[in-house]
């Protein structure tokens, strides 16, 4: 039997009711949103359910949208797989800008360990109960968030940088 995406969404609104919303196929990506707060009991349902098998944690990333109103500021988007079916999910939780705050994962998916680090290192989207969130890819010194919007995309003061070699020269010939 083929996991149709309409069983996906009627057993999420019936166990999690107002809490998953905004359901929408995506090419072949099933994607939906999800309050923050049942982020884990939302994923653990959709890896235990024995009809949906959501076995495998593909990926976790962060997204930035500064203008939006500041409870909706930040975006952590999960992406799941049957293998079983080959049915991919995209789950987005929106969370607040100003305490980007939102349950691990890590304990469901061991995997989630280094994608969460890797989020709260250029987004500064906390993990909350994660067992080591600390930088994976930027210095520690660091005390910025590269991917969000108001981080420079250039370092003036950089001294180790020519832009003849990148092409930003104004010729006077």
């Amino acid at each position: 039997m083929s996991l149709e995406t309409t069983e996906i969404q009627d057993k999420l609104v019936e166990t999690f009711g107002e809490n998953v919303f905004h359901f929408n196929q995506e090419k072949d990506i099933f994607s939906f949103e999800v309050t923050a707060d049942k982020i884990t009991a939302i994923v653990l349902f959709l890896k235990n359910d024995p009809t949906l098998r959501f076995h495998f944690l593909t990926d976790i990333c962060g997204v930035h949208y500064p203008d939006n109103a500041i409870e909706r500021q930040f975006v952590v988007v999960y992406h799941m797989h049957n293998w079983y079916e080959n049915k991919r999910i995209k789950i987005k939780a929106f969370i607040n800008g100003e305490t980007p705050d939102i349950k691990t994962i890590s304990t469901i998916f061991p995997s989630a360990n280094w994608m969460e680090r890797e989020t709260w290192d250029f987004y500064g989207i906390n993990f909350i109960g994660h067992p080591q969130l600390k930088r994976i890819l930027n210095m520690d010194e660091m005390i910025s968030f590269p991917m969000r919007k108001e981080f420079p995309l250039e370092d003036g003061g950089r001294t180790d940088k020519d832009d003849r070699f990148f092409g930003r020269t104004q010729s006077n010939r």
